[in-house]
């Protein structure tokens, strides 16, 4: 009676005129949740009778109900692909096939979505006639795609694939198979390599044929193929960085056939150090071909990553990092070391001890990048690091190169080192300056900062003629004023005399955004020993007025809350 009621509840719903999505996915839910209770129910109690009345009309009652949806708002992928997967669950394969085609009709723009029928008829059903057509289709409205051409280029190696087995187990069955006959096309991927070939033609790009060559890879048959493909790519883009990369990058694969079970340790650690020594003169060559950043950045790249690798021999590891450290070295004179790469550089100098070094390091790469913040950041990060005495002075260059908009993080750094190492007066007089030098937005920070160190460093009475000092210049932030009200309640003798001008000085700011800073306000009335909770029914007056648009119903939400003690 309960699933009748509920069933005819959302049966309504779906019958109205006005028709809302909302209520056919909530009966489609239902209906699952249903289906899911029965086949629990099914498996606990053993019973496997009447599946025909019971889950069969279940199911067909759902496709209805998203044939419904998918049929009103066409334009809803989930609801689309929410219905494969309600197919591929329950193994619908024939309705499947109808979602399939009519989604595809609908939806011929999205690539995804062919990707995803022509695996599906290839993996499930096991029709490569059918995936081959839906590519084919595919391609029609997509003939520049790259991503239909690699998945239409594996389907058809996987097929290749699948009939080797089949005819290897043919033949070791001694079977007779008539008339019928493997095409030795097929077999050795010829259909493949014309869909390659055609892809070649329309696509440009070396990351194409990169993808396709690592497709290729996957299959034991394709040797023949992997050459044309690399061919093609050396042809074509002999000076793209990413053909040198690969090619580099191949000398690890191309290693000694020998097996590794009788060699030793120290036979495996010199053949890994020739086969990266190969790698490294393929990259040498390049950067002399191709004298780019792109290039240098996958040569160090690759530096790098087999510099991360661990390995238990320290001669392999010290090689590894002279020969990283070499080509950052190398980068850097040809002036072509992007920005980004010299943190690197500092990092792994820095980690390896070697902190002169990181110290010239980190001036070249001022020198190089004059105006960037990070760059000086990490030059003063790495003094500050090694102590060194002219810190100070390389501050002072530092905010003379960049412009006043985005210093923030240096004159952050700069008063935090003044406040370790100088004494209170200059470190005072550099928050004063930072006030000044930077943007008014950026002087938010500054003030809040300012104002923590004064209370840590001063106390209560200096702070408070800060706090005074700070507020004749606008823009402050919540922070700057929730903090000098965190400071007065520290204090023994707690004024609300205080409290209250802070709360004031902060709705004047906030009043009208900040529906919190109201009832903090009104809270601090009702427990204050000194408060008025008299007071409470003006500033609730005022705050109805100055909120804005849903701020006002979330304030009366949450007064509600506190008057009954909620809150």
């Amino acid at each position: 009676r309960a699933v009748l009621r509920k069933a005819s509840a959302l049966e309504y719903k779906i019958q109205r005129r006005a028709l809302r999505k909302e209520d056919f996915i909530n009966y489609i839910q239902y209906e699952i949740n249903l289906l899911e209770l029965i086949k629990k129910r099914r498996a606990r109690v053993g019973y496997s009778f009447k599946k025909d009345e019971i889950e069969n009309s279940i199911l067909h009652r759902v496709h209805c109900l998203f044939n419904r949806a998918t049929g009103k708002w066409k334009d809803d992928l989930q609801l689309w692909l929410s219905h494969v997967a309600f197919c591929k669950q329950w193994n619908a394969k024939h309705q499947l096939s109808k979602v399939f085609s009519t989604m595809l009709a609908i939806h011929p723009n999205k690539p995804a979505l062919w990707i995803m029928a022509a695996k599906w008829e290839m993996e499930t059903r096991l029709s490569s006639e059918s995936a081959r057509h839906l590519f084919l289709r595919a391609l029609r409205f997509h003939p520049e795609c790259p991503k239909l051409y690699q998945e239409y280029f594996r389907m058809e190696l996987m097929h290749a694939e699948k009939q080797r087995k089949e005819k290897k187990e043919f033949e070791k069955a001694k079977m007779d198979l008539g008339e019928f006959n493997y095409s030795e096309d097929i077999l050795s991927g010829e259909m493949a390599r014309i869909i390659y070939r055609d892809a070649a033609e329309k696509i440009k790009g070396v990351e194409f044929h990169l993808a396709v060559l690592s497709i290729a890879k996957l299959f034991d048959f394709t040797q023949d193929l992997q050459k044309e493909i690399l061919e093609s790519l050396q042809a074509k883009y002999a000076n793209d960085p990413l053909t040198w990369d690969y090619m580099a990058r191949r000398e690890l694969e191309l290693g000694s056939p020998e097996s590794t079970e009788g060699t030793t340790k120290q036979r495996k650690i010199a053949e890994m150090t020739q086969r990266e020594e190969r790698c490294c003169a393929v990259f040498e060559e390049a950067v002399r071909a191709v004298s780019s950043e792109d290039m240098w950045k996958c040569y160090i790249a690759f530096c790098l990553e087999r510099c991360n690798r661990k390995t238990n021999s320290e001669e392999l590891k010290q090689k590894r990092l002279e020969r990283t450290l070499s080509v950052f070295s190398k980068a850097h004179e040809s002036s072509l070391l992007p920005e980004a790469l010299y943190k690197q550089w500092l990092q792994l100098l820095l980690e390896s001890s070697l902190f002169e070094q990181a110290a010239e390091v980190a001036e070249a790469a001022t020198k190089r990048f004059s105006q960037s913040v990070e760059t000086w950041q990490m030059r003063l990060q790495v003094l500050i690091q090694l102590k060194g005495d002219d810190v100070s002075q390389c501050f002072e260059e530092a905010i003379k190169h960049v412009k006043s908009q985005g210093t923030v993080a240096l004159w952050t750094l700069w008063v935090e080192w003044s406040e370790s190492t100088s004494s209170k007066e200059e470190t005072e007089a550099l928050y004063q300056r930072s006030l000044h030098a930077t943007t008014p937005a950026e002087s938010v920070t500054m003030k809040e900062k300012y104002l923590d160190w004064t209370y840590r460093n001063s106390g209560y009475k200096k702070v408070r003629k800060v706090f005074t000092s700070l507020c004749e210049n606008r823009p402050f932030s919540l922070d700057f004023f929730r903090k000098m009200i965190q400071i007065e309640k520290e204090q023994e003798s707690c004024k609300m005399f205080h409290l209250r001008e802070y709360y004031e000085r902060a709705l004047r700011e906030f009043g009208s955004t900040n529906s919190d800073l109201w009832l903090d306000y009104i809270k601090e009335e009702l427990s204050h020993p000194q408060g008025k909770p008299e007071n409470c029914g003006s500033i609730h007056w005022r705050a109805m007025k100055m909120l804005q648009g849903d701020l006002v119903e979330d304030f009366v939400s949450k007064y509600t809350l506190l008057q009954t003690g909620h809150l």
